[in-house]
């Protein structure tokens, strides 16, 4: 089958925008597509091509007849939908979308994904709509190509915005059938290959961005051929001097180790043929990509990277995989802590392996990877290696479970997530490839990213889990949940109701489940507390323009959202208590809509004797705000003067930050006050607080034994609670100044603990301190 393109007319583009066909790079850049996309330039002038669908059809031979000719029908739909398109180099586009589904037809991916292949920039680079494709291909077809096709149709407030919510838009799709991201793969691999037309700048950029967020996913996948393609190719186009350098060393070594690895290879065929054991041995050659990798994180020469020799064996049954084990071990000396059995317990993509290092010939390190054929074919083309899709019939390869599991977790991730650049972030800190695995206390493995926490554990198992976590158990031990868990840890999970997530939590979780868990769970209680303090905000000034908040009738709470822009009431309230909205202001807004308002204005308005006694009945809570300590994340006491009751405080309006509250004797109050009086408001403390303050006391004290004891037991004895001490490094034989945190409830329980310290025969000085 073949299609003859004869036409020059192309696409009006604007040559001046930078062009990228990625998900992640220059999504919106509708005029930018001159990279992987059509062009209105072609560098050389486009001549009367024929190209022939034959190579792609030869490789389809598993597909039935009829399956055949829907591929045939969705090539000639693409090749009319790009006539007289052409990439950068100059080619025919329909030469791009043929490729990419012969890459498909490699992984022998089902008629749906190599017909999606054909068709997945019609939508963006043409004319031709996702209701064609339904009426044409089917539903499915159409939904396959949607998930492939950036947003270009909306706008953003920044580049970073669009491209994480197009990244998003894929990720969905992909969660919802993993097809969209094989094919997805297959069309950046093929981008990559033919980068090299292009500046080196832009290949750059897409060369980041592929090893950064492509080259992982198909990592992550199984995909390993692919994933050490896109490495190496991203290597290149991304430090083209570097990968020329490290391949002419490579080159230069070579010579000198083919006569190591020939007789190595040679001595453990004759080894294994003596034990009966029919096997393949390959030499396994390293990429420069990971030479690279490996010098840059191990702070290694390259001397030493490429003194370890790798070999592959592979053998018929899982059986024989250990009896050559056994084999190897006879032969070589292992290194110990160098073995890893991946057969019993599979890496998250899948990968099934022993791998062991042994000490060689001249005292070298030799690495080898021993597995089935089976473990070989799944280790090089992962969730495609079996691949089925048949309507649900056929039940999933352990990989695909995996990869199915994975994906599902995206939509949690999704869920958590208060926008795209977050889920972004949350996407690529799942998407480390190295894992260790733990096991529940019935025994169940989990995988998780090496570093993680026994807090990251009791996310991966559930978000409820997580949040109402109070302690874990690790080998049966209580330990802290920041623990970072090791290879087969036995973790248990200690949970109470009244448990809520900590903001310290995000400083040590590793995976962006628990992260987007905790910030979800974060926001949405502080949400709440931030539209309270807002309101009070709002309350406070519209009571000085004689407004009644309650009152305020629903076509005037129109007005304020159409006036502010915000969605809802609870939005303007929120950003008051954040600093990032003006009650003042706000409350002229509103006096003045009061006014525009002749129906409401009596009811609205207070009059004088109502104004009075809502004043007279509120003091002294009006029109100063009030605290008492139970606001929550909303309101934080700062510790540069550590506020308590009975001091004079005022507070702070900070964009974004929520409300400060500082002593009124705080120099850094003094300093912002000038600097920006307006965000500072009056605050009283309420007749009851209901929570404790710390308070840093410093205590001078004769240095004699059991000192420290004696003035700690002081401070308990007045009914405080120690949160934390420490010695000064200046001190004399004869005095030293020991520093405490104290949690008090107010000044005058302050002053029963420095009064009980005085009592203290060796006390000679009690002072209360701020950081200041």
């Amino acid at each position: 089958m073949e299609a003859h393109l004869s036409s020059t007319t192309t696409k009006n583009k604007s040559p001046n925008i930078p062009d990228s066909n990625g998900i992640i790079a220059a999504m919106l850049e509708k005029s930018g597509r001159h990279l992987f996309g059509p062009t209105s330039a072609p560098l050389q002038p486009p001549k009367q091509q024929v190209i022939s669908i034959a190579d792609l059809t030869a490789k389809l031979s598993y597909l039935t007849s009829a399956e055949l000719k829907l591929v045939k029908k969705a090539f000639h739909f693409s090749d009319e939908a790009h006539l007289g398109q052409y990439r950068q180099s100059g080619e025919p586009y329909i030469t791009h979308p043929l490729a990419v589904a012969e890459l498909c037809a490699e992984w022998k991916l089902d008629v749906h994904s190599i017909v999606s292949a054909l068709l997945h920039d019609v939508i963006e680079d043409t004319g031709r709509t996702h209701a064609e494709l339904v009426e044409t291909f089917g539903p499915k077809v159409a939904e396959l190509v949607d998930g492939l096709t950036k947003l270009d149709k909306l706008e953003f407030q920044s580049h970073a915005e669009a491209q994480a919510e197009s990244f998003r838009k894929m990720f969905m799709a992909m969660a919802k059938d993993i097809r969209v991201i094989l094919v997805k793969l297959a069309d950046r691999t093929h981008n990559m290959r033919t980068l090299g037309v292009m500046s080196q700048s832009k290949r750059h950029r897409i060369a980041i961005e592929t090893s950064e967020i492509y080259a992982p996913i198909a990592h992550r996948l199984g995909l390993n051929m692919i994933y050490r393609e896109l490495e190496e190719l991203s290597f290149h186009n991304a430090w083209p001097m570097r990968s020329e350098v490290l391949k002419k060393a490579v080159k230069k070594a070579r010579g000198n180790r083919k006569e190591t690895v020939n007789k190595i290879l040679e001595d453990v065929r004759k080894w294994f043929e003596k034990s009966g054991l029919e096997v393949e041995i390959y030499g396994r050659e390293k990429t420069l990509a990971s030479i690279y990798h490996k010098m840059k994180s191990k702070h290694l020469s390259f001397q030493d990277v490429l003194d370890v020799y790798g070999f592959r064996v592979i053998v018929s049954t899982n059986d024989e995989c250990y009896r050559a084990l056994g084999i190897l071990h006879a032969m070589f000396k292992p290194m110990p802590g160098k073995i890893k059995d991946y057969i019993a317990i599979p890496k998250l993509n899948g990968y099934q392996s022993l791998h062991t290092t042994m000490v060689g010939p001249f005292g070298m390190p030799i690495e080898f990877q021993i597995r089935t054929k089976i473990m070989n074919q799944v280790a090089n083309a992962g969730v495609a290696a079996h691949w089925v899709y048949k309507d649900g019939k056929e039940e999933m390869s352990e990989v695909q479970k995996r990869a199915h599991q994975w994906l599902q977790s995206l939509i949690d991730l999704e869920d958590a997530s208060h926008d795209s650049q977050e889920f972004l972030e949350h996407v690529k800190i799942d998407l480390f490839p190295d894992s260790v695995y733990v096991f529940t206390p019935k025994g169940h493995i989990r995988g998780l990213p090496r570093g993680a926490t026994a807090l990251d554990f009791a996310y991966s198992v559930h978000s409820d889990l997580g949040n109402n976590c109070v302690a874990v158990k690790v080998n049966g031990n209580q330990l802290p949940l920041r623990t970072e868990i090791k290879n087969g840890d036995i973790v248990e999970v200690i949970t109470a109701p009244y448990s809520h997530p900590n903001p310290t939590w995000l400083t040590f979780v590793r995976t962006g489940r628990a992260r987007a868990a905790i910030r979800h769970a974060l926001k949405t209680k502080s949400l709440g507390e931030s539209i309270q303090l807002g309101e009070r905000l709002l309350l406070q000034s519209l009571r000085h323009q004689e407004v009644d908040l309650g009152l305020i009738s629903e076509g005037i709470w129109e007005k304020i959202l159409h006036w502010t822009g915000a969605r809802n009431r609870h939005e303007i309230l929120g950003d008051i208590a954040l600093g990032r909205r003006s009650a003042p202001v706000l409350a002229k807004r509103i006096e003045l809509f009061v006014e525009e308002d002749a129906g409401n204005h009596q009811q609205l308005r207070l009059d004088k004797q109502d104004w009075q006694e809502k004043e007279l009945s509120s003091k002294p809570i009006h029109p100063i705000l009030v605290v008492d300590g139970s606001e929550g994340m909303s309101v934080a006491y700062s510790t540069c003067c550590h506020p308590i009751p009975g001091d004079t405080i005022i507070g702070y309006l900070g964009k974004g930050e929520g409300l400060h509250i500082h002593t009124d004797d705080c120099s850094y109050f003094r300093k912002a006050h000038r600097k920006d009086p307006d965000n500072w408001i009056e605050i009283n403390w309420a007749p009851e607080v209901n929570r404790e303050f710390e308070v840093p006391l410093r205590v001078d004290v004769t240095n004699a034994k059991g000192v420290l004891a004696k003035v700690a037991n002081s401070i308990t004895s007045a009914d405080a609670n120690i949160t934390h001490v420490s010695m000064d490094d200046s001190f004399s034989e004869s005095s030293a100044t020991i520093k405490f945190g104290v949690q008090i409830k107010d000044r005058v329980h302050l002053a029963r603990v420095i009064r009980t310290l005085r009592h203290n025969m060796d006390v000679v000085r009690v002072s209360r301190t701020k950081s200041h």
